[in-house]
Protein backbone atom coordinates (compact mmCIF):
# COMPACT_ATOMS: atom_id res chain seq x y z
CA UNK A 1 0.00 0.00 0.00
CA UNK A 2 1.78 3.15 -1.34
CA UNK A 3 5.12 1.74 -1.21
CA UNK A 4 6.08 3.58 -4.07
CA UNK A 5 5.58 7.56 -5.18
CA UNK A 6 3.59 8.27 -8.42
CA UNK A 7 4.87 10.38 -11.04
CA UNK A 8 2.70 13.21 -10.21
CA UNK A 9 2.24 12.18 -6.95
CA UNK A 10 0.08 14.64 -5.09
CA UNK A 11 1.61 13.52 -1.98
CA UNK A 12 5.41 12.26 -0.92
CA UNK A 13 6.37 10.30 1.91
CA UNK A 14 9.70 10.04 3.93
CA UNK A 15 11.41 11.20 6.66
CA UNK A 16 14.89 11.97 7.48
CA UNK A 17 16.75 9.00 8.74
CA UNK A 18 18.42 11.70 10.63
CA UNK A 19 15.26 13.02 12.49
CA UNK A 20 14.70 12.01 16.03
CA UNK A 21 11.09 12.15 15.38
CA UNK A 22 9.16 12.93 12.22
CA UNK A 23 8.14 16.57 10.71
CA UNK A 24 5.74 16.91 8.21
CA UNK A 25 5.17 19.54 5.62
CA UNK A 26 2.00 20.53 3.81
CA UNK A 27 0.32 22.99 1.61
CA UNK A 28 -2.72 23.02 -0.23
CA UNK A 29 -2.84 23.53 -3.95
CA UNK A 30 -5.12 24.87 -6.50
CA UNK A 31 -7.84 22.58 -6.42
CA UNK A 32 -7.64 22.38 -2.31
CA UNK A 33 -5.87 19.25 -2.06
CA UNK A 34 -3.56 18.95 0.95
CA UNK A 35 -0.10 17.88 0.09
CA UNK A 36 1.95 16.57 3.21
CA UNK A 37 6.02 15.76 2.98
CA UNK A 38 8.44 14.79 5.48
CA UNK A 39 10.73 17.63 4.34
CA UNK A 40 10.06 21.19 2.36
CA UNK A 41 10.02 19.83 -1.12
CA UNK A 42 9.87 23.65 -2.71
CA UNK A 43 8.60 27.09 -1.60
CA UNK A 44 5.08 25.94 -1.26
CA UNK A 45 5.38 23.83 2.12
CA UNK A 46 5.15 24.92 5.33
CA UNK A 47 6.23 23.27 8.26
CA UNK A 48 3.19 21.28 9.41
CA UNK A 49 4.33 19.48 12.58
CA UNK A 50 7.66 20.61 14.45
CA UNK A 51 8.66 16.76 15.34
CA UNK A 52 10.69 16.54 18.63
CA UNK A 53 14.10 17.03 18.50
CA UNK A 54 14.29 16.77 14.82
CA UNK A 55 17.55 17.94 12.88
CA UNK A 56 17.36 20.91 11.24
CA UNK A 57 14.06 22.16 12.98
CA UNK A 58 13.47 26.04 12.59
CA UNK A 59 14.60 28.30 15.38
CA UNK A 60 11.68 28.98 17.62
CA UNK A 61 9.85 25.70 16.30
CA UNK A 62 8.25 24.03 19.66
CA UNK A 63 9.01 20.48 19.61
CA UNK A 64 6.06 18.94 18.57
CA UNK A 65 4.24 21.91 17.76
CA UNK A 66 2.18 23.15 15.04
CA UNK A 67 3.81 25.28 13.46
CA UNK A 68 1.71 26.06 9.99
CA UNK A 69 -0.86 28.29 9.56
CA UNK A 70 -4.26 26.90 10.79
CA UNK A 71 -5.77 26.76 7.31
CA UNK A 72 -3.59 23.99 6.58
CA UNK A 73 -4.86 22.19 9.11
CA UNK A 74 -8.54 23.50 8.11
CA UNK A 75 -7.79 21.91 4.50
CA UNK A 76 -8.96 18.44 5.42
CA UNK A 77 -12.52 20.26 5.87
CA UNK A 78 -12.05 22.78 2.98
CA UNK A 79 -10.73 20.64 0.66
CA UNK A 80 -12.79 19.74 -2.70
CA UNK A 81 -11.70 16.20 -2.75
CA UNK A 82 -11.88 15.57 0.77
CA UNK A 83 -15.46 16.79 1.05
CA UNK A 84 -16.22 14.88 -1.43
CA UNK A 85 -15.36 11.90 0.29
CA UNK A 86 -15.91 12.84 3.50
CA UNK A 87 -19.31 10.96 4.18
CA UNK A 88 -18.03 7.44 2.80
CA UNK A 89 -15.20 8.25 5.30
CA UNK A 90 -17.51 8.06 7.80
CA UNK A 91 -19.38 5.81 6.87
CA UNK A 92 -16.38 3.06 6.31
CA UNK A 93 -15.24 3.61 9.91
CA UNK A 94 -18.17 3.32 11.47
CA UNK A 95 -19.36 0.42 9.57
CA UNK A 96 -15.63 -0.95 10.20
CA UNK A 97 -14.91 0.22 13.95
CA UNK A 98 -12.12 2.47 13.08
CA UNK A 99 -11.19 5.74 14.46
CA UNK A 100 -12.22 8.20 11.82
CA UNK A 101 -9.05 10.31 12.42
CA UNK A 102 -6.74 7.18 11.34
CA UNK A 103 -8.60 6.00 8.38
CA UNK A 104 -8.53 10.02 7.17
CA UNK A 105 -4.93 9.93 7.83
CA UNK A 106 -4.38 6.97 5.87
CA UNK A 107 -6.27 8.50 2.54
CA UNK A 108 -4.40 11.55 2.58
CA UNK A 109 -0.84 9.83 2.64
CA UNK A 110 -1.97 6.99 0.73
CA UNK A 111 -3.50 9.51 -2.25
CA UNK A 112 -3.99 12.78 -0.71
CA UNK A 113 -8.18 12.08 -1.70
CA UNK A 114 -7.26 11.27 -4.94
CA UNK A 115 -9.95 8.54 -6.01
CA UNK A 116 -8.49 7.87 -9.27
CA UNK A 117 -4.61 7.68 -8.04
CA UNK A 118 -2.81 4.31 -9.29
CA UNK A 119 1.00 3.55 -8.28
CA UNK A 120 3.43 2.06 -10.51
CA UNK A 121 2.93 -1.17 -8.48
CA UNK A 122 -1.29 -1.27 -9.44
CA UNK A 123 -2.44 -0.22 -5.97
CA UNK A 124 -5.53 1.84 -6.82
CA UNK A 125 -7.34 4.67 -5.44
CA UNK A 126 -7.98 6.07 -2.18
CA UNK A 127 -6.49 3.66 0.19
CA UNK A 128 -3.97 2.75 -2.78
CA UNK A 129 -5.33 -0.77 -2.33
CA UNK A 130 -3.91 -3.73 -4.49
CA UNK A 131 -6.23 -5.81 -6.41
CA UNK A 132 -5.17 -9.12 -4.21
CA UNK A 133 -6.35 -7.51 -1.10
CA UNK A 134 -9.16 -6.18 -2.28
CA UNK A 135 -10.54 -9.47 -3.05
CA UNK A 136 -9.44 -10.73 -0.09
CA UNK A 137 -12.07 -8.01 1.74
CA UNK A 138 -15.20 -8.75 -0.80
CA UNK A 139 -14.32 -6.52 -4.32
CA UNK A 140 -15.33 -8.36 -6.95
CA UNK A 141 -14.87 -7.64 -10.91
CA UNK A 142 -18.28 -7.71 -13.13
CA UNK A 143 -19.62 -7.50 -16.55
CA UNK A 144 -20.11 -3.83 -15.17
CA UNK A 145 -16.47 -3.26 -14.33
CA UNK A 146 -12.35 -4.45 -13.90
CA UNK A 147 -11.75 -4.79 -10.36
CA UNK A 148 -8.89 -2.34 -10.89
CA UNK A 149 -12.54 0.37 -11.92
CA UNK A 150 -14.64 -0.73 -8.95
CA UNK A 151 -11.39 0.08 -6.52
CA UNK A 152 -11.74 3.78 -7.96
CA UNK A 153 -15.41 4.46 -6.92
CA UNK A 154 -14.57 6.09 -3.17
CA UNK A 155 -16.84 4.04 -1.23
CA UNK A 156 -15.82 0.49 -2.51
CA UNK A 157 -12.29 1.18 -1.92
CA UNK A 158 -12.99 2.92 1.16
CA UNK A 159 -14.96 0.28 2.81
CA UNK A 160 -12.18 -2.00 1.24
CA UNK A 161 -9.93 -0.42 3.17
CA UNK A 162 -11.28 -0.03 6.38
CA UNK A 163 -12.34 -3.65 6.43
CA UNK A 164 -8.13 -4.46 5.70
CA UNK A 165 -7.43 -2.04 8.52
CA UNK A 166 -9.98 -3.71 10.89
CA UNK A 167 -8.75 -6.90 10.38
CA UNK A 168 -5.15 -5.94 10.93
CA UNK A 169 -6.42 -4.41 14.52
CA UNK A 170 -7.34 -7.78 15.19
CA UNK A 171 -4.39 -9.45 13.89
CA UNK A 172 -1.88 -7.36 15.85
CA UNK A 173 -4.12 -6.39 18.82
CA UNK A 174 -4.76 -3.11 18.41
CA UNK A 175 -1.15 -1.70 18.00
CA UNK A 176 -1.30 0.86 15.77
CA UNK A 177 2.43 0.98 14.70
CA UNK A 178 2.14 -2.58 13.79
CA UNK A 179 -0.83 -1.94 11.92
CA UNK A 180 0.38 0.78 9.52
CA UNK A 181 3.66 -1.23 9.19
CA UNK A 182 1.43 -3.94 7.38
CA UNK A 183 -0.89 -1.87 5.59
CA UNK A 184 2.72 -0.61 4.16
CA UNK A 185 4.83 -3.67 3.76
CA UNK A 186 2.02 -6.45 4.27
CA UNK A 187 1.26 -8.39 7.35
CA UNK A 188 4.34 -10.76 6.52
CA UNK A 189 6.90 -8.33 6.90
CA UNK A 190 5.87 -7.10 9.80
CA UNK A 191 5.48 -11.35 11.10
CA UNK A 192 8.41 -12.06 10.16
CA UNK A 193 10.17 -9.47 12.06
CA UNK A 194 8.82 -10.58 15.62
CA UNK A 195 5.35 -8.37 15.48
CA UNK A 196 7.81 -5.47 15.35
CA UNK A 197 8.03 -2.63 12.42
CA UNK A 198 9.85 -3.64 10.03
CA UNK A 199 13.12 -1.64 9.33
CA UNK A 200 12.92 -0.65 6.02
CA UNK A 201 13.38 3.40 5.54
CA UNK A 202 9.71 3.78 3.42
CA UNK A 203 7.70 2.08 6.05
CA UNK A 204 9.00 3.47 9.33
CA UNK A 205 8.63 6.69 7.66
CA UNK A 206 5.07 5.63 6.62
CA UNK A 207 3.91 4.51 10.12
CA UNK A 208 5.61 7.65 11.11
CA UNK A 209 4.05 10.14 8.88
CA UNK A 210 0.62 8.58 9.42
CA UNK A 211 0.91 8.54 13.06
CA UNK A 212 1.90 12.34 13.36
CA UNK A 213 -0.91 13.13 10.70
CA UNK A 214 -3.10 11.59 12.80
CA UNK A 215 -2.49 12.85 16.20
CA UNK A 216 -3.10 16.12 13.99
CA UNK A 217 -6.30 15.95 13.18
CA UNK A 218 -7.41 14.99 16.31
CA UNK A 219 -10.68 17.27 17.43
CA UNK A 220 -9.86 19.37 20.58
CA UNK A 221 -10.32 17.90 24.14
CA UNK A 222 -13.22 19.05 25.41
CA UNK A 223 -11.79 19.88 29.48
CA UNK A 224 -14.68 19.35 31.54
CA UNK A 225 -14.80 20.53 34.95
CA UNK A 226 -15.93 17.49 37.75
CA UNK A 227 -19.62 17.86 38.82
CA UNK A 228 -19.50 18.43 42.30
CA UNK A 229 -21.36 16.45 44.51
CA UNK A 230 -24.92 16.96 46.37
CA UNK A 231 -23.35 16.67 49.41
CA UNK A 232 -20.58 19.66 48.39
CA UNK A 233 -23.20 22.07 47.56
CA UNK A 234 -26.13 21.90 50.58
CA UNK A 235 -25.54 23.76 53.00
CA UNK A 236 -23.64 22.63 55.99
CA UNK A 237 -25.70 21.11 58.91
CA UNK A 238 -23.01 22.35 60.98
CA UNK A 239 -24.52 25.83 60.88
CA UNK A 240 -28.03 25.34 61.20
Amino acid sequence: MGRCIRTCASLLLGLSCLAAQAQVWGFVDERGVPHFAAERLDDRYQLFYAGDGAVGEPSGAAAGAVTAPPGLLASFEVSTAYKAVRHHLREAARANGIEYELLKAVVAVESGFDPHAVSPRGAVGLMQIMPGTAQRFGVRASAGGSLEQKLSDPRTNLHAGARYLAWLMKKFDGQVDLVLAAYNAGEGAVLRHGRQVPPYRETLNYVRNVNELRQRLQPPRVIRQPQARLTDLAPSTASL
